[in-house]
């Protein structure tokens, strides 16, 4: 398709590629199955066979197990370069459609070769028509232009697949790796000097690194931790196991395996959305099932979006309700596409910290101190990792999540153009220009009827709204703030914190992405840059 003419851009079904790659990525299911088999077999050999050609069966075995384990990541990649070029193709078909609109706006006619022509029975042709025109004829290019560089992209890309397929998916092992805590600039440099086969050696030999390293490509890093779901679900099978076999279980014990279901719900969901084959195609870049869990995911690739949104979620946030965090990303995100559906925007749940549980953990700003260090690197790692142009960067912090945003951008610094704070107890800065964004670029919004209100003291129907669901908040003094202090500062939806706000429907707590709150559009123009 290089070289994409008007009409095969028009013909273009994105749904088709994306398909065809959900159907290479499904593959893998079968390469575990042959896999265990083959162990399966090896291991019965070794119970009654022994001697020189036992041996040499079991390494063989062993070999041929290496060779189609090694073969997973490529069949991922495959499912990633034909997602990614359905997406550029759907932002393409997008950007032509608002050519054609444009001309049926100002009396055009656009042939079916993709030219544009003055109707004179709408317009006269005056050097106005005629600039019209060469408008609308750029917009056409443009359009043109980028399905043809997605096409030569991914061919270029299935081209390397295919020279591996015949010449080994993998190399000998790189030599060196990167220090403990990199910085994602240097890791970022060390991956790019690697070859094709020695990255494909460590996402399959080393995923555990991989996966976590901030620096390395959006890409990769789903591969490498994708290949580690089931390790991460038998551990938490083996957690389970490990309890159950207490007798008896004891209160502790019963908690403790209500919350390892949990974290198994919230992991086979994940894998079922990672699996979905769904637009936009997710990736996942974290996951960490021990204590609450952790995750990261984002909803398309950060590293070749134009406009990328970092979400942080609050209180009692975990593996478990991981799912319902990432359907908020998605809803911006929907919001995004619905009102520029010619530009690439990708969302990412960032769930990489100990969120508060309780009242009495989330009215320190401990755990949201802790999780600053992480911030910074992840945003750090996305400018790194990104292709092109510079993505505009929108860090979003709801409830506690908020104050997590906050500390990190000004203890530490984000690598972000914009944040965005809804449902805030605080943000632990008494003025915007403390969290070093540009002028402008700090957003928040607060809804009517949210009980964080109850932080204010000059709220008295809020405040007792707060004392009545969670008593314990009169013994944390909450009563006795003044002004628009909240827990944690100055109120960021407050005109004198000196950021800027948008509007909010009533929903609560919680409701700032329900279908019609003015506050989901919000937070997508800001995302956007609008």
């Amino acid at each position: 398709m290089s070289g994409v003419g008007y009409r095969q851009l028009w013909a273009a079904d994105p749904g088709g590629w994306r398909a065809a790659g959900a159907a290479w990525a499904g593959l893998t299911g079968s390469l575990d199955r042959r896999v265990g088999e083959l162990r399966g077999a090896a291991g019965r050999l070794r119970g009654g066979w022994s001697g020189a050609a036992a041996t040499a069966a079991d390494a063989r075995l062993a070999g041929l197990c290496d060779e189609l384990t090694s073969v997973a990541p490529a069949l991922i990649e495959v499912d990633q370069v034909l997602t990614e070029l359905a997406g550029r193709l759907t932002v393409a078909k997008a950007r032509l459609a608002e050519a054609v609109a444009q001309a049926d706006a100002a009396g055009l006619v656009v042939d079916r070769a993709g030219r544009v022509h003055v109707d004179p029975a709408q317009v006269r042709p005056t050097e106005r028509a005629g600039v019209a025109a060469a408008r609308v004829a750029a917009a056409l290019r443009d359009a043109l232009d980028g399905a043809g560089l997605a096409d030569r992209v991914a061919a270029d890309r299935l081209d390397e697949l295919a020279r591996a397929a015949s010449s080994g998916w993998a190399s000998p092992p790189p030599p060196g790796r990167p220090a403990p805590g990199a910085a994602p600039t240097l890791v970022r440099a060390w991956w790019s000097g690697l070859t094709p086969a020695q990255r494909r050696w460590l996402i399959g030999r080393e995923a555990a690194l991989v996966g976590r390293l901030d620096g390395v490509p959006v890409a990769a890093r789903d591969q490498a931790n994708r290949l580690r779901l089931g390790i991460w679900r038998e551990e938490l099978l083996a957690e389970r196991r490990r309890l159950l076999a207490r007798v008896p279980p004891g209160p502790l014990a019963s908690v403790r395996l209500h919350g390892v279901a949990g974290r198994l719900a919230g992991l086979d969901a994940l894998t079922g959305r990672l699996a979905a084959g769904g637009e936009p195609r997710a990736y996942l870049l974290g996951l960490d099932p021990a204590g609450e869990g952790r995750v990261v995911v984002a909803l398309g690739d950060p590293d070749q979006a134009e406009r990328v949104l970092t979400y942080v979620p609050g209180m009692t946030a975990g593996l478990d309700d991981a799912p319902g965090e990432l359907g908020r990303a998605a809803r911006v995100l929907d919001r995004c596409a619905a009102l520029a559906p010619g530009e690439r925007t990708a969302a990412v749940l960032w769930l990489d910290y100990d969120a508060p549980d309780f009242l009495t953990e989330a009215a320190s700003a401990g755990q949201a101190r802790d999780a600053g260090p992480a911030l910074h690197r992840f945003q750090e790692g996305l400018r790194a990792s990104h292709e092109g142009p510079p993505a505009r960067q929108t860090v979003l912090g709801h409830s506690y999540g908020s104050l997590v945003v906050g500390v990190a951008a000004r203890e530490h610094g984000l690598a972000a153009d914009a944040l965005v704070f809804v449902g805030s107890p605080g943000v632990g800065a008494a003025h915007a220009a403390e969290l070093g964004v540009p002028p402008g670029q700090v957003w928040a919004s607060s809804a009517p009827d949210d009980v964080i209100r109850a932080a204010r003291p000059a709220d008295e129907l809020g405040r007792r709204a707060l004392l009545g669901a969670a008593p314990l908040a009169a013994v944390l003094g909450w009563p006795d703030r003044t002004g628009h202090e909240l827990w944690f500062g100055h109120d960021p939806s407050d005109p004198g914190f000196g950021g800027r706000v948008f509007g909010s429907g009533l929903g609560g707590h919680a409701g700032y992405w329900d279908p019609g709150n003015p506050a989901l559009d919000g937070m997508a123009r800001v995302v956007l840059g609008r």
